[in-house]
């Protein structure tokens, strides 16, 4: 089950200088393409004559033609050509889906959509803002979505998993430190917790330019349904907190399956944005951090298919946001089945100065 009436993150920007992208999204085989004249579309991947996907045929201009019998399609869906004859059937066109390009990102509705109002669409500007610098990646993750925002919602885990990244000693695990779980607007969940007085993670040291003890916070947000920020701040304890580092970790989680899921990431931050180095550098250690938990959640999905159970089969004080989170992502499962016209306006995630917020909770 899959909530509808939202947009979801189909690809980056970036990837439409291809002749077009093909994905599986919320269990619906999609084919997406820029036009010439800079329009995103979105269709079925299937020819309505017999079923072939149309990213087994090819591109010619701005229509797809069918590998199989070459009938061509247009950007609207439109059949404009079958060989063989000068007739069109009527039902020969493919379905189409809403598709918005914002903040570097190809958002997708596959809900109803005249309630496809593009205001809707979450403001992650920073992924592409001249003020941020961005490192970015895509893993393709073989477990529910839900296993991916419990994972991203409970950072206590980064002691043990990511131990040679971003994770501290267990003298300093981070479960040690007091997390205060909020609830906004019906919709977000956010998990705050302060760090002070510890010393830096390999990343963290990476960032700064060598080893020391720093003050840390991170805040781990979750917006029903599937999008995850993970709000970062450190310095060293010698200096003030106004000059603090801050990162901002886009998870941006659409479906491909009950049992997979696209994972689309980003580390923007606001220093050294013209430090092509790190943002490499910042790259390479975050795809080895989100390695990590690939492995793990594909096991922990193998295992709940095989036991035929769900998570947590026990529940710790460490399971307090995730559980939060899952309870309003099934008010909404249960707000759209009961109201298929039912959406929600996103609320703002994180200021524009985010130690800011994180300085008053």
């Amino acid at each position: 089950m899959f909530v509808q009436n939202v947009w979801y993150v189909a690809a980056f920007e970036s990837e439409f200088d291809q002749p077009f992208v093909a994905r599986r999204l919320l269990d619906v085989l999609v084919l997406m393409f820029r036009t010439s004249a800079g329009q995103l579309c979105a269709m079925d991947d299937a020819c309505p004559h017999r079923l072939l996907p149309l990213s087994q045929g090819k591109r010619v201009g701005d229509e797809i033609r069918c590998g199989y019998h070459g009938m061509c399609f247009s950007a609207q869906g439109e059949c404009t050509h079958v060989p063989g004859q000068s007739g069109i059937p009527a039902a020969a066109r493919v379905k189409t889906y809403p598709l918005e390009l914002r903040h570097g990102l190809a958002w997708i509705w596959l809900g109803d959509e005249t309630l496809a109002d593009p205001e809707l669409i979450p403001d992650l500007h920073w992924n592409n803002s001249l003020e941020w610098a961005a490192s970015r990646g895509y893993h393709n993750i073989g477990a529910n979505f839900r296993l991916l925002n419990d994972n991203l919602l409970d950072l206590s885990h980064e002691t043990y998993v990511h131990e040679d990244t971003i994770g501290n000693d267990e003298e300093e695990s981070i479960a040690n430190y007091a997390v205060n779980v909020t609830v906004e607007a019906g919709c977000l969940t956010r998990a705050h917790r302060e760090m002070p007085d510890i010393e830096a993670p390999p990343f963290f040291a990476m960032s700064l330019g060598g080893e020391c003890v720093i003050n840390r916070w991170q805040s781990a947000i979750n917006l029903v349904p599937a999008i995850n920020l993970t709000i970062v701040g450190f310095h060293p304890v010698e200096q003030d907190r106004s000059g603090a580092l801050i990162g901002h970790v886009l998870h941006l989680l659409t479906p491909e399956t009950e049992t997979s899921t696209h994972y689309f990431w980003a580390f923007v931050r606001n220093y050294k944005i013209e430090d092509e180095a790190m943002t490499e550098s910042v790259q390479k250690a975050i795809a080895a951090t989100f390695d990590q938990d690939k492995a793990i959640l594909e096991i922990q999905q193998k295992q709940m298919q095989e036991r035929k159970t769900e998570v947590p089969t026990v529940a710790i004080k460490l399971d307090q946001a995730p559980i939060q989170a899952r309870r309003l992502l099934e008010q909404r499962l249960k707000d759209e089945e009961e109201n298929p016209a039912h959406v929600v306006a996103p609320p703002k995630l994180v200021p524009e100065h985010s130690f800011a917020l994180l300085e008053e909770v």
